[in-house]
């Protein structure tokens, strides 16, 4: 198997774009045929027109909740909870900053309702909010790379809107799933009068997803399980897509390791449970045919996915074209757009 220096690459801080362009799809896009040395620029606004109209888009609808909490002991030291997954009953699986000290039982002071520390769980914490308290004084937990002061009304109020992306319904997720960022209502129409159906799945975005891979092998490296579900009218949308011979084309990184899950694309009731897919070199795709994404961090899972789609070498000079040109990295940045084989029309 390959060494995670493979996937590796340097990228000048000033490339990690720190808020979203002004328009969702005014983001710049690199345009590639899987399979093909071919490198195109535009705009993401362009997709409906760079489709053949034999597509059917997968689009993850999971929404972002809150999942930041600003806290404090009754001692007055400052702790950050990072709620990363409900386990029911007003209790969730969380990280906790600094956490050396901290007693199962502890109350943990908030801008609302007390934060009960209930007991250490390996890697986490188990803790309890009462319903509802997480959308009153939780924040947006944007990433680590996009820098922000506090008390930046401006920016708070942009990330609560442009962090979460128009196809987002199901809350449950602690990272935006990227790639749809860039899509709006009138791209969606475009689609539509093409004809190109969109199935919406539901993967729970969790930290693991991006976390670097910190293991000298890409085999010694998994993902994090994260919740799924693909409701009974998105199943009909990718029977019927896969029987009338449509290209898939998964919309982020999420959306496909969610689709590749799937057993078969046949009609049924809903299915949900978790995804513990990880994609390593030598994956054969079943069910994808193009992808549209982001540029993603260094040695991470999702450039590795990336990578295995579109080959390696492809994939990495597309990247290096992407730093020559300025266009911007990340979360709030510029798309790449991996075309089906045999491109467009």
């Amino acid at each position: 198997m390959a060494a995670t220096d493979l996937y590796d690459f340097h990228l000048p801080d000033d490339h990690i774009a720190q808020e979203p362009s002004p328009d969702r799809s005014d983001s710049r896009a690199l345009f590639l045929t899987r399979g093909s040395d071919s490198v195109a620029e535009g705009h993401f606004h362009e997709l409906p027109d760079r489709l053949r109209g034999d597509e059917c888009l997968v689009v993850n609808d999971t929404r972002v909740i809150p999942a930041r909490v600003r806290a404090r002991r009754a001692s007055g030291g400052a702790i950050e909870a990072f709620l990363l997954r409900p386990e029911g009953n007003g209790v969730w699986r969380a990280w906790l900053t600094p956490s050396r000290r901290l007693k199962d039982g502890e109350q943990l002071l908030t801008s609302g309702a007390p934060l009960t520390v209930l007991s250490r769980a390996g890697r986490w914490w188990l803790v309890s909010l009462p319903d509802g308290e997480l959308e009153r004084i939780g924040e947006v937990p944007l990433p680590p790379y996009i820098l922000r002061g506090e008390g930046d009304e401006r920016l708070a109020s942009l990330d609560r809107d442009r962090y979460q992306t128009i196809f987002s319904r199901r809350a449950g997720a602690v990272a935006a799933p990227t790639a749809g960022l860039h899509f709006t209502p009138d791209i969606l129409t475009r689609l539509a009068a093409r004809g190109i159906p969109i199935a919406p799945v539901t993967l729970h975005v969790g930290p693991g997803t991006f976390a670097p891979i910190r293991a000298e092998r890409i085999e010694d490296h998994r993902v994090d399980p994260e919740l799924f579900e693909v409701s009974e009218e998105s199943r009909s949308i990718l029977a019927s897509a896969r029987a009338e011979g449509r290209r898939i084309v998964c919309v982020g990184t999420t959306s496909l390791r969610c689709l590749e899950s799937l057993p078969d694309l046949e009609a049924g009731p809903e299915l949900a449970g978790e995804c513990d897919l990880t994609v390593l070199p030598g994956y054969r795709f079943r069910h994808a045919a193009g992808l549209i994404t982001n540029f993603h961090l260094p040695r991470s899972s999702l450039l590795v996915l990336v990578s295995t789609f579109h080959g390696r070498e492809r994939t990495l000079t597309a990247y290096h074209h992407a730093i020559e040109q300025d266009y911007r990295f990340y979360s709030y940045g510029d798309a790449m757009v991996i075309l089906p084989e045999g491109g467009a029309r």
